[in-house]
């Protein structure tokens, strides 16, 4: 009788320890268009310019959350589908916390200062609007784990560009790339406002929680 209470205190000291390790670890979030990196990465040095002239460096992305992409002025189609979403979904991407759209213009022979103040305002002052020479801009589209190619001779010229979004940190480190996903085969791929703000909010919610 006695050896029987003692495998079933053996048996109840299993279960209970097995149950503490399983809420003990942390739990993965159940994202709906993102892809969230094991471990935060680290962004390469950058200098740009804003839409209203000013630096824009690493420094910018400290102690906020930066919400990124990239793109270019004279896009036809995805930039101003793009900003229009964002600029819809963007009262309830802030509203849990401190976080700036930025603008990644990979464009900078035709997006000039007053070009970037012109389209930011038209679609919304609060985002920021960035760009630089090629030079610099490489650097900081490869860390973003953006790409972009040129196409196309002469001042009609267009740009191929990723359609993805990537989340930074206010420590300045990329958690997560937000990817366009399709739901119905042969549909074109997209990033839906409500998965957007879905992700967004329990990224935030995690890192806040440490």
């Amino acid at each position: 009788m006695k050896l029987s209470w003692i495998i079933a205190a053996i048996i109840l000291a299993s279960a209970g320890a097995w149950a503490a390790i399983q809420f003990s670890q942390p739990k993965e979030l159940q994202l709906q268009t993102s892809f969230e990196f094991p471990t935060p990465q680290a962004i390469a040095p950058f200098s740009l310019t804003d839409q209203h002239g000013k630096a824009f460096t690493n420094d910018d992305l400290s102690g906020k959350w930066s919400l990124f992409f990239i793109g270019y002025t004279s896009c036809p189609d995805v930039c101003p589908t793009t900003m229009g979403k964002l600029t819809a979904a963007y009262p309830s991407l802030s509203e849990h916390a401190d976080l700036q759209v930025i603008f990644l213009s990979v464009d900078p022979q035709r997006d000039s200062t007053d070009t970037l103040l012109n389209y930011a305002n038209f679609f919304n002052p609060e985002f920021v609007a960035v760009t630089a020479e090629h030079k610099q801009l490489y650097p900081i589209t490869r860390s973003l784990g953006f790409v972009y190619a040129m196409v196309g001779d002469g001042e009609d010229y267009q740009v191929d560009h990723s359609a993805s979004f990537a989340l930074v940190s206010p420590n300045g480190e990329k958690v997560a790339v937000i990817k366009p996903k399709s739901d119905t085969p042969g549909k074109l791929p997209q990033i839906k406002n409500s998965a957007l703000i879905h992700d967004v909010h329990a990224l935030i919610a995690k890192y806040e929680k440490g």
